[in-house]
């Protein structure tokens, strides 16, 4: 998206409006490499837990998402905050749609709004992003 999607959008002045950018709560910590899903969250909802395969979370991004924590703490956000401030970081965002089930999650959430991001500390989630992680389980952040 950010290749195609984005310079398309910047040229012909269009928003966009991203639609679940916590990934189910993936993005928020919740759920850690090699632990058993948190009894009443979404990926344990059959209905809801569209980023399930095979009934479990992908653990290499369960991996680079707990990369992700202390670049989160450096930049003193939480990590649900960090992934929204990185997608709203572009300015053809327009604005982000979150599924906040409580709320303090809407309270947290909302602190990202204004927030930025240094060009070396984008540059760095983007390397943890890019990162590819074998399907051996390390927790080694």
């Amino acid at each position: 998206m950010e290749k195609e999607v984005l310079p398309l959008c910047r040229r012909e002045g269009i928003g966009i409006i991203n639609y679940s950018p916590l990934a189910q709560g993936l993005l928020t910590g919740k759920y850690k490499p090699g632990q058993s899903l948190p009894e009443g969250s979404r990926a344990s909802d059959p209905k809801q837990n569209m980023f399930l395969t095979n009934g479990e979370l992908d653990q290499r991004q369960l991996l680079k998402v707990q990369r992700l924590l202390p670049i989160a703490e450096q930049e003193g956000l939480s990590l649900s905050q960090l992934a929204l401030t990185w997608c709203l970081r572009n300015p053809e965002i327009s604005s982000v749609i979150i599924g906040a089930s409580k709320p303090a999650q809407v309270q947290e959430n909302v602190s990202a709004s204004g927030k930025q991001l240094s060009w070396a500390t984008i540059q760095h989630i983007e390397e943890v992003l890019e990162m590819e992680i074998s399907d051996r389980l390390t927790v080694g952040v």
